[in-house]
Order: structure tokens, then C-alpha cells, then sequence
């Protein structure tokens, strides 16, 4: 039996792609087992040099301190689950409609000022978070918005990446299609909503990926002062940072909570972006 060629490449170069690409696999995923590794360790065994990527007793007791702590809190544990699961779906949703509704002029219109938009759009992508921290705080004081849900939300709808990706996969889709939709009555609404969205599913997917780790991770630090409004990741690191040497456990056991959302959201996501992918051939 004869093993097929894959892009040109003979079988020694796939078989280093596949070598290359395992490895890298491999390097980008011992973070991840060290903590979840970490989150069993007993006390005595978290300190050993060389580390290791194994346990040899592991315990449970990293978790049951977590959770010991967590009932200790000012307010119910729950409520920073609710609170992070709430900003969650309430910026990846968001996100989706505001980004397609700004690219969708920039690809697929013409108009004064379109080059120099698109340019500032892919300019901002330039600049780290850390970077428009100030001039995020200064507006959200300004507009009266510290201490609320919407001083945490609105920052994440104006990220530039949305559009940038978002506008990328509309180009590619043909005018046709949208003049069909005209000549049948359909207004922009309908066009964006109702043929464009559907198109370019492997793009919002992408884009629900990143928002919803992102605002996972967002603890809302310099917005949220309110102990009910906290999140979830705010919440455990002030649990766990009482005797960093001694919650060394406790930190990984709760680093391994905060991974699990985001891991299967990432699973149910890529699959049904690689699912429409590969039905998402659309030619003039």
C-alpha cells in the first residue's frame, strides 16, 4: 500500500511537519500539566528540585482548602461564578454583533474615509491592553460607569480585533450573492443577519473563542470595587494570596477551576468551526 502525498511534500518532509508540530504541541502544553500536576501535589512534594511532572501521593487537599476558603467569603462563592459567567456571554455575544456590523461596511461598501478607518482598525491591533489601561479608565470615570457591569463590558467591545478578522472573511464573500439579495428586497439588516452571518460562521465562532477566554480571565482590576460585583478570577486570587509559599497547591488547584470553562468552550467551538469549514466553499 502506498502512503499519498500531502501538498507536494514527499513522505520524510510530513513526516517532520508532523515532528515539528507535536513538539511544539508538546512545549505548549507542559504549562498546563504542570498546574494541573501542581493541583495534586502534597505540600512536601511541590518544593522538589528538579520538578516533576508526576506525583507520587496525590491528595485532594489543594481542593477541598480552596473550596474551605471560598466559604469564608464576604458574599456567596456563587455570586463570582454568576458575575464571570454573565461577562462572559454578555461580551462574546456583543462582541459578534458589534464587530459584524462594523465590518461589514468596511468590506463590503464604499464610502469617504474607508482606507483611512481600515487603517486605524489595523493600527490598534499595534497596542497591548496595558497600553489604553489609562485612557479606558479616564473615559469609564468620566461617563459615570466605575463600579458597574458595563465599565468591564465596554472595553471589550471596542477591541479591533473583532473587526480586523470579521472584515477579512466578508471581503472574500461575492457580490453577487449580496446583489441577489437587493434585487429580492433585503435590506442591509437582512443581508448582514441573514446571508453574510451564516457565511462567515468559522469567523464569529473564532471570534467567540477569543472573547469568551478573555473575558473569563478578566477580573475587572481598577473598574470593580463592589465585593457583589467582583468576578471569578478576582475572587480566587485574593483567597490564595494570604501565604503564597503555602498556597502554592491552592493557587494551582484553583488555576485548574478557571481553565475548565474556556478548555470546553474551545473544544465545542473548534469542532463546529471545523465542521463548517469544510462545507464553506463559496465560489462566484
Amino acid at each position: 500500500m502506498k502512503i499519498k502525498k500531502k501538498n507536494g511534500r514527499s513522505l520524510g518532509g510530513n513526516m517532520m511537519v508532523y515532528i515539528v508540530l507535536i513538539c511544539f504541541g508538546v512545549f505548549f502544553a507542559l504549562p498546563l500539566v504542570l498546574a494541573i500536576v501542581t493541583s495534586f501535589k502534597p505540600f512536601e512534594e511541590i518544593f522538589i528540585f528538579p520538578p516533576r511532572f508526576y506525583v507520587r501521593n496525590p491528595t485532594l487537599d489543594n481542593f477541598s482548602t480552596l473550596f474551605l476558603l471560598a466559604g469564608n467569603s464576604l458574599v456567596p462563592f456563587s455570586r463570582y461564578i454568576v458575575n464571570s459567567l454573565f461577562l462572559s456571554v454578555s461580551v462574546t455575544l456583543l462582541s459578534i454583533i458589534v464587530s459584524s456590523a462594523a465590518a461589514y461596511p468596511l468590506a463590503k461598501n464604499d464610502f469617504p474615509g474607508k482606507r483611512a478607518i481600515s487603517g486605524v482598525v489595523v493600527s490598534s491591533l499595534l497596542f497591548v491592553p496595558a497600553v489604553t489601561s489609562v485612557p479606558a479608565y479616564m473615559i469609564i470615570a468620566k461617563l459615570g460607569l466605575l463600579n458597574t457591569y458595563a465599565a468591564v463590558i465596554l472595553p471589550g467591545l471596542g477591541a479591533s480585533f473583532g473587526v480586523f478578522l470579521m472584515k477579512q472573511f466578508m471581503e472574500g464573500i461575492p457580490y453577487s450573492i449580496i446583489e441577489a439579495t437587493k434585487i429580492d428586497g433585503g435590506s442591509e439588516y437582512t443581508i448582514l443577519f441573514r446571508v453574510v452571518m451564516p457565511i462567515i460562521q468559522p469567523a464569529w465562532l473564532t471570534l467567540a473563542i477569543f472573547s469568551f477566554q478573555s473575558s473569563w480571565g478578566n477580573g475587572g482590576l481598577g473598574f470593580i470595587f463592589d465585593e457583589r460585583l467582583k468576578f471569578l478570577p478576582t475572587a480566587i486570587t485574593e483567597l490564595t494570596s494570604g501565604n503564597l509559599i503555602a498556597r502554592m497547591g491552592v493557587s494551582s488547584a484553583a488555576a485548574v477551576i478557571l481553565m475548565i470553562p474556556p478548555i470546553v468552550f474551545f473544544v465545542f467551538s473548534q469542532s463546529r468551526i471545523l465542521e463548517t469549514m469544510a462545507h464553506a466553499g463559496i465560489k462566484e
